[in-house]
């Protein structure tokens, strides 16, 4: 199967569109890495992503890589309690190459809807044959297909207000460029997450001024070219707004709902969400108590996070992201333990994120162990949410990622994978890029563009 490069060559033009008009949005926040008082460096995601309780703490950082695409020919639809967004007629998007899917994204109580956007192309540019059909929200008719556009058997099935949201294709994504994306991106990459955009700091610094132009800018880039948009993120012990600091715990707890109720409203077809990065012990937000504090679960406070994100986010699949959980036996075990408490507690999670920075130097067969064991244990999927691999040298570079890459693509318990960042001089962790300014790859990306087919 090719990841056909025709879908996207279209989309090209519009991407430069975009990028014109990032030249505008903010950069977001970046510096370098800081470390962490736990030892290793502090493996964040951002890039003034300094961490309370020791930065990164006592071990590795994060992973990505995946393939697919996303729509299938199901949809949202808007029978019986009617999640899915109804409307009448509906706009094409023409594209070529790939196969229709048969899935499609039910995500309320009362049957599939009937029209929806139709995609028959591959993974950049499915063609929209349908649109926003009358009975019922979105269906896609084509699988923005893995590795090039192939058929998207299930897109994001299932169904029922009460379920989770059904999963989306296998897909390799990345982060904005600094604040920008650039012109090449879709050409690489199937899926987008904002590098610094989406966090509650960059968005409001000051109490009740909302910045959401980078954010709008991201969301509708992933909506032009049917990819999917991962929000990153909601609640987190750092880059988040000083001033809640000094407000009191009623207050703290209006201005977290508010926040991701504003959000939802704004990006409602937003695919994915980290809806609690790093937990502690790894960062704290000061508004815990605020949120419940440990409660009865021990992280009633975590709950109450993803009841809001799924009450005003039903749609979208929310993950709990955290570093080391794929490196390290006590993270492993500790994510594990958050995950079925927070379960118990009446959390609607449906998805675990691993960072994956530290896995440069483990071997694929550990990595994958401790995947499967979240998997197995917890009985959710992983998505490797932050890859990236610090090596300088060209050669090892490569040859790590031959070794990683087709076990985050091949293992069924991995979903989807994010690399965090591709060029070089401009990524959160050093020696970590994959293409120059000038679009020249180092061998790593030209291996990972031929083994997707590219």
């Amino acid at each position: 199967m090719l990841w056909v490069r025709a879908t996207r060559v279209s989309g090209l033009s519009a991407a430069l569109a975009v990028c014109s008009l990032l030249a505008g949005c903010a950069t977001g926040e970046t510096s370098t890495p800081v470390d962490g008082s736990g030892g290793r460096s502090n493996g964040r995601d951002g890039s003034t992503d300094s961490t309370s309780s020791g930065g990164h703490g006592s071990g590795g950082q994060g992973d990505h890589t995946g393939s697919g695409g996303r729509f299938g020919s199901g949809g949202s639809d808007a029978g019986g309690a009617g999640l899915g967004p109804a409307g009448t007629g509906g706009v094409t998007a023409p594209g070529t190459g790939g196969a229709p899917g048969t899935g499609g994204r039910v995500t309320s109580s009362g049957g599939s809807d009937s029209g929806g956007r139709d995609g028959g192309g591959g993974r950049g540019d499915p063609s929209g044959s349908g649109g926003i059909a009358s009975g019922g929200g979105r269906s896609g008719g084509g699988g923005a297909g893995a590795r090039g556009g192939s058929s998207g058997a299930g897109g994001r099935g299932g169904g029922g207000t009460s379920g989770a949201p059904p999963l989306l294709k296998k897909f390799v994504g990345n982060i904005d460029t600094r604040g920008q994306i650039r012109s090449d991106f879709t050409m690489y990459w199937n899926q987008i997450s904002p590098e610094n955009a989406g966090k509650w700091g960059s968005v409001e610094k000051t109490r009740n001024q909302m910045s959401w132009s980078a954010l709008d800018t991201m969301y509708q880039f992933a909506k032009d070219h049917h990819i999917p948009f991962k929000q990153h993120n909601f609640v987190w012990g750092s880059q988040q707004p000083s001033w809640l600091s000094g407000l009191s715990q009623a207050d703290q707890r209006a201005e977290v709902e508010e926040w991701i109720r504003l959000f939802c409203e704004r990006y409602p077809d937003t695919d994915l969400i980290d809806v609690v990065n790093e937990p502690p012990p790894h960062t704290t937000p000061p508004y815990v108590a605020a949120l419940g504090g440990n409660g009865t679960s021990g992280y009633d406070w975590i709950a109450q996070a993803f009841k809001w994100a799924h009450q005003y986010c039903p749609n979208s699949i929310l993950i709990l992201n955290d570093y080391n959980n794929i490196e390290y036996a006590s993270d492993n075990s500790h994510t594990i333990d958050i995950v079925n408490s927070i379960k118990k507690a009446g959390a609607p999670i449906n998805a675990v994120g691993a960072q994956a920075h530290g896995c440069a130097s483990l071997s694929a067969s550990t990595v994958k162990m401790y995947i499967d064991k979240i998997a197995t244990q917890t009985g959710l999927p992983v998505y490797i949410s932050e890859y990236d691999l610090n090596i300088a040298d060209d050669n090892q570079q490569k040859s790590v990622l031959q070794s990683q890459f087709p076990m985050f693509w091949d293992d069924t318990n991995v979903k989807g994978i994010t690399m965090w960042g591709y060029i070089v001089g401009s990524t959160w962790v050093a020696n970590s890029g994959l293409i120059t300014s000038s679009g020249t790859m180092r061998p790593a990306m030209t291996w990972l563009m031929g083994f997707l087919g590219l």
